[in-house]
C-alpha cells in the first residue's frame, strides 16, 4: 500500500537489518508543476533500497516504500534536497491531526505570500504598461522593424489618445529615462517576485531536466534581456533599422498573471482539502476530567486510558470512550454520515469529536492519539488523497516530455518566421517564440487527476464514506454487480424474537391451566441462559425486556443441530427444532402451519415442550435493516446488479430477497465458500463488488474487485476493503458508486480541457493564424491563458463538493 503513513523509527538517520519494507512520507517544498512530480517521483524511485515512490503536487510530499537495510529516512531526504526542491525529515511524535494542522498553516502562508507577491507585481506591470505608451510613438523612426503584437497595437489605438489627454506630462518624458525607470522596475521586479522561477528552473537545468519554471524563466527572461540590450545600447538597434523598444511591461506582467494563477490555484486547493480541515478542527484542544473526585479542565494530550471525562451539553467529545453514566443524544453526522442524532446510554460507545446535545454523560476514555477513529479517518483520508488514479498515468507520461517538447516548439516557431516570413523581421519571430514558452502549461495536466481525487474523498468523508485512494475510486466505476453479505449488511445481524405463540388449551389437556405466556417464556428463557447460541442470547433478551425474573435452571444438555434439554422452575423443558421434538415423542401438530409460515417469511421457529408436551412456538429471525430496501433501489437506479450471499437454506434466503428486492440468490454458502462464489461471478465477466462487515468477510473482500466494508461500533476495519462505509446502512453503497462515476467524469473532462488547450493554445501561439486572419497572440495574454487554465482544472474539480449523494 502507498499511503501517507509516516513511520516512527528512532534510527531515522542509519539504515538498519534489512527485512520488511516500510513506508515513509516526507514533506516536500518547491513543486509547482506535474514535471517536477514526475521528475522528482523518477529520481526517487531509482535510489538505492526504494521499492515505489509516489509524489503527490497537490499534498507537497513523497511517500517512499524503502528497504530499511538499503537505506535511511534521512538519505531520502537529502535525495530530494540533492535535485534542488526543499525536504525535511518527518517529526516525531507527531499525531497525524497535527500533521494535517501544520500543513493547512503552511498551505495559507503559502497563499498569503502568494498573493502579495501577484498585487505587487500586477501594480507594477500596470505602471509599466503606461510608460511603454510613450515609447511606442517616441521611437516611431520610419523604416525602423518593431514588433506585431496586437495587444499594444490595439492599446496604440484606443487608449494612447485617452493618456495623451489624461497625462500629457507622460509623453514629455525622454525615451532614455523612461527605459531606464523601466529597467529599475523590471529587475526588482522578477529579482523579488519573479525570483522563484529562475531558482528552480537554473536547478532543473543542473539535473538535466525542465519544468514549468523553465518556461516562465526562458519566456520572460529573453523578454528582460532583450529589453536591457535595448536600453543600454538603443544605438545598436537604430543602426539595424530595428526600434529599440523595450518590453519590460511583458516580462512583470506575465510574473505578475503567473502568481495570480498560482494565487488562484492555492486558493482552490485548500479548498480541495476542506474535509480533511474540518476533520481537524472537531476535536477540541481541552476536556474535563473527574479526578480523584475533583474535576479539572486539561489539555488533551494529558488524558490518560482510563480517565473519567465528565461531558456537558453542546460540548464537543474530547476522545473516544464508554459511557459509564448519564444519557443523551450525539451528534455524528461530521464522522459517519448519519443525519439523525444518536441515544447513548451506559456502556455505549462515543466518539472523539463528535457533538454531545442534550444532556449530561460520563465516560472512561479509551482510544486515544492514534487510535482515536478521528485520527484513523483523517489518516485514511490524507493517505486516500495523496494516493494516484491509474488513469494518472496519462498526464504523467505527457508531462514527462512535455516541456522538452515546447522547448522544441519554440525554436522551430523562431525559426519558421526567419525562413517563411522573412519580411515580418526577427522581432515577429522574436515574440512568437517567447508566446510559445509562456502560454505552454503543465501544470493543468498534473492537477487533472489529483484535484479531483482530493475532492472526491473529501466529500465521500462528509457522507460517511471513506475511500481508500485513486485505484479504488477508478475501479468502483466500473463496478455491475455488488453482492451483499446478509448478515450484519442486510439484516441488523442481531437476532430477535418477532413471534411468540402458546398452543391452543383446547388442544391439549395437559396444557389447559397453563394461559400465562410469561410462565413459559420464564422456564425457556432460564434454560436458553445456560446456552451461547446466537438464538438462546435473543430468547433471554426477549424475556428481559419484558422484566422476567428467571428461576436457575440444572441438568442443562446441548444437543448439536436440534436444541437444548434441562430442567428449569421445576419442570423439564425442550427447546429446539422438530427434529428435537420427534426423537422425545412430542407432537407437533397443532403448530406445523405456523411454524411453516414463520419459515416462509424468513424466520426460524422454535419449538417449546414442557414436561413432554408442547407448550409455545417462538420464532427467531435476524430482521432486516429499514433502509435496506431503499438502499437496493438505488443501487438498481445506478444499472447495478444486487445479488444476496447467505450460508441460510434456500428457503429461508429466498424469503429474505422477495422482501428486499435482489436480483440473485446465493444461498447455503459457508463461510469458506464465500471466496469461490465472487470468483465464480467473475468468471461471467461481471465487475464485483463485495459489501461485508470486514472481518469474517476479509477472504471474500480481498477476492472481490472493489471490497466495501461496513463498519461497526469504533472500529472502521481500515485494512478489510477498498471502501469503509460509516454508516450502518447500505446507502453508502449507492453512493460510493454515484461518486466515482462522477468523479471519473470530472477526471477525464480535466484532462480533456488540460490536453487541449495546449493543442489550441500552443499553434496559435506560434502563429498559426496569422497568414489567414492577421491573429497573433501577446505574450501578456499568453500568460494570462497559462494561468487561467490551471485555476480551471481546479475549478472544475471542485464542483463535486456539491455533488448530491442522497
Amino acid at each position: 500500500m502507498s499511503g501517507s503513513l509516516i513511520i516512527r523509527d528512532e534510527n531515522v538517520g542509519n539504515p538498519v537489518a534489512s527485512g520488511v519494507a516500510k513506508h515513509v512520507t516526507i514533506p516536500v517544498t518547491g513543486m509547482t508543476c506535474a514535471a517536477c512530480q514526475s521528475f522528482l517521483q523518477r529520481e526517487l524511485a531509482n535510489q538505492a533500497g526504494v521499492k515505489d515512490a509516489t509524489v503527490n503536487l497537490m499534498l507537497h510530499n513523497a511517500t517512499v516504500t524503502f528497504d530499511p537495510g538499503a537505506t535511511s529516512i534521512s538519505a531520502l531526504v537529502e535525495a530530494i534536497r540533492g535535485t534542488g526542491y526543499g525536504a525535511d525529515l518527518p517529526l516525531e511524535h507527531q499525531s497525524v491531526l497535527d500533521e494535517q494542522e501544520e500543513h493547512d498553516e503552511t498551505q495559507l502562508r503559502e497563499y498569503r505570500q502568494l498573493r502579495q507577491k501577484a498585487v505587487v507585481s500586477l501594480i507594477a506591470g500596470g505602471a509599466a504598461m503606461l510608460l511603454s505608451m510613450p515609447l511606442m510613438t517616441i521611437n516611431s523612426g520610419a523604416g525602423m522593424e518593431r514588433m506585431k503584437d496586437p495587444l499594444m497595437n490595439w492599446t496604440m489605438r484606443v487608449v494612447d489618445p485617452l493618456l495623451r489627454s489624461a497625462l500629457p506630462w507622460m509623453y514629455d518624458l525622454s525615451a532614455d529615462a523612461i527605459r531606464w525607470f523601466l529597467f529599475v522596475l523590471a529587475t526588482f521586479i522578477l529579482s523579488s517576485a519573479g525570483r522563484r522561477f529562475y531558482i528552480k528552473a537554473w536547478a532543473a537545468l543542473r539535473h538535466k531536466t525542465a519544468d514549468m519554471n523553465t518556461l516562465v524563466a526562458l519566456g520572460t527572461g529573453a523578454a528582460y534581456l532583450y529589453s536591457a540590450a535595448s536600453t543600454i545600447a538603443p544605438g545598436f538597434f537604430v543602426a539595424r533599422g530595428v526600434a529599440p523598444d523595450v518590453y519590460f511591461e511583458a516580462a512583470i506582467l506575465i510574473i505578475g498573471l503567473v502568481l495570480a494563477g498560482n494565487t488562484l490555484e492555492s486558493r482552490a486547493k485548500g479548498q480541495t482539502a476542506s474535509a480533511l480541515r474540518k476533520l481537524v478542527q472537531l476535536q477540541p484542544k481541552t476536556a474535563t476530567v473527574l479526578r480523584d473526585g475533583i474535576e479539572s479542565n486539561v489539555p488533551l494530550e494529558s488524558i490518560q486510558n482510563g480517565d473519567h471525562v465528565v461531558l456537558r451539553p453542546g460540548e464537543r467529545i474530547p476522545t473516544d470512550g464508554e459511557v459509564i453514566s448519564g444519557r443523551s443524544s450525539v451528534d455524528e453526522s461530521m464522522l459517519t454520515g448519519e443525519s439523525l442524532p444518536i441515544e447513548k446510554t451506559v456502556r455505549d460507545k462515543v466518539i472523539g469529536g463528535t457533538l454531545n446535545q442534550r444532556g449530561s454523560l460520563q465516560y472512561r476514555a479509551t482510544s486515544l492519539g492514534a487510535d482515536s477513529m478521528l485520527s484513523q479517518i483523517v489518516r485514511l483520508l490524507r493517505e486516500a488523497q495523496g494516493s494516484r488514479a491509474p488513469i494518472q498515468r496519462i498526464a504523467d507520461r505527457i508531462s514527462s516530455v512535455f516541456v522538452p517538447a515546447v522547448l522544441g516548439i519554440a525554436i522551430v516557431t523562431f525559426a519558421a518566421w526567419r525562413v517563411l516570413a522573412p519580411h515580418a523581421g526577427v522581432m515577429q519571430a522574436f515574440v512568437a517564440a517567447v508566446t510559445v514558452l509562456v502560454i505552454a502549461c503543465p501544470c493543468a495536466m498534473g492537477l487533472a487527476v489529483p484535484t479531483a481525487v482530493m475532492v472526491a474523498t473529501g466529500r465521500g468523508a462528509n457522507y460517511g464514506i471513506l475511500i481508500k485512494g485513486g485505484e479504488a475510486l477508478q475501479r468502483l466505476e466500473k463496478i455491475d454487480t455488488v453482492v451483499l453479505d446478509k448478515t450484519g449488511t442486510i439484516t441488523a445481524g442481531r437476532p430477535e424474537v418477532t413471534d411468540f405463540l402458546l398452543t391452543s388449551s383446547d388442544s391439549n389437556t395437559a396444557m389447559s391451566q397453563r394461559t400465562n405466556e410469561d410462565d413459559v417464556l420464564r422456564v425457556t428463557a432460564a434454560l436458553e441462559r445456560a446456552s451461547e447460541h446466537p438464538l438462546a442470547e435473543a430468547v433471554v433478551k426477549y424475556a428481559a425486556e419484558r422484566g422476567l425474573n428467571l428461576p436457575q435452571a440444572h441438568d442443562f444438555e446441548s444437543f448439536p443441530g436440534l436444541g437444548v434439554v434441562g430442567v428449569a422452575g421445576g419442570e423439564t423443558v425442550l427447546i429446539g427444532n422438530a427434529a428435537l421434538m420427534k426423537k422425545h415423542g412430542v407432537t407437533i401438530e397443532p403448530l406445523k402451519a405456523t411454524a411453516e409460515r414463520m419459515s416462509e417469511e424468513g424466520k426460524t421457529p422454535l419449538w417449546i415442550a414442557i414436561d413432554g408436551a408442547l407448550a409455545a412456538i417462538l420464532a427467531v429471525a435476524d430482521t432486516i435493516k429499514p433502509s435496506s430496501i431503499e438502499a437496493i433501489r438505488k443501487m438498481h437506479d445506478e444499472g447495478l446488479r444486487v445479488a444476496m450471499l447467505t450460508g441460510d437454506n434456500e428457503h429461508t434466503a429466498q424469503a429474505i430477497a422477495r422482501q428486499v428486492n435482489v436480483d440473485e440468490v446465493i444461498a447455503g454458502v459457508l463461510p469458506a465458500g464465500k471466496v469461490e462464489a465472487i470468483r465464480r461471478l467473475q468468471t461471467e465477466h461481471r465487475v464485483v463488488a463485495m459489501v461485508g462487515d470486514g472481518v469474517n468477510d476479509a477472504p471474500a473482500l480481498a477476492q472481490a474487485d472493489v471490497g466495501l466494508t461496513m463498519a461497526s461500533g469504533a472500529d472502521i476495519a481500515m485494512d478489510a476493503g477498498d471502501v469503509t462505509l460509516m454508516r450502518s446502512d447500505l446507502n453508502g453503497v449507492a453512493a460510493a458508486v454515484t461518486l466515482s462515476r462522477r468523479t471519473m467524469r470530472v477526471m477525464r473532462q480535466n484532462l480533456f480541457w488540460a490536453f487541449v488547450y495546449n493543442v489550441i493554445g500552443i499553434p496559435i501561439a506560434a502563429g498559426a493564424l496569422y497568414p489567414a486572419f492577421g491573429i497573433m497572440l501577446s505574450p501578456v495574454i499568453a500568460s494570462a491563458a497559462m494561468a487561467l487554465s490551471s485555476f480551471s482544472v481546479v475549478t472544475n474539480s471542485l464542483r463535486l463538493r456539491r455533488l448530491q449523494l442522497d
